[in-house]
């Protein structure tokens, strides 16, 4: 089975609210099993517009990163990041 990532990218605007989301967010990625591959650092912008934070998560499958994404543990850190950043944040299937 495939895996499945979740990618954002976030341009922070209130770094102490951010704080609290990333805490609550961090939480939820260990309950549902996902695994950070990339969580800020440095970066370069390629082509197109950057933002300064990337981050890509790993989960088992799709589903299991939809089940992250949807839960209550991170939809309660995801209400913390309103107001906190401007962001996409997207679920892509890994290759087989």
């Amino acid at each position: 089975m495939p895996k499945g990532y979740i990618i954002a990218r976030v341009t922070i605007t209130d770094p102490e609210a951010y704080a609290e989301y990333a805490k609550g967010a961090t939480e939820a990625i260990r309950l549902y099993g996902g695994r950070p591959l990339v969580r800020g650092g440095p970066y370069e912008a390629l082509e197109g517009e950057a933002r300064a934070r990337n981050v890509v998560i790993e989960f088992d499958s799709v589903e299991q990163a939809k089940r992250y994404y949807h839960s209550p543990e991170y939809q309660a850190a995801k209400s913390r990041r309103a107001g906190a950043a401007v962001g996409e944040f997207v679920v892509v299937e890994g290759a087989a």
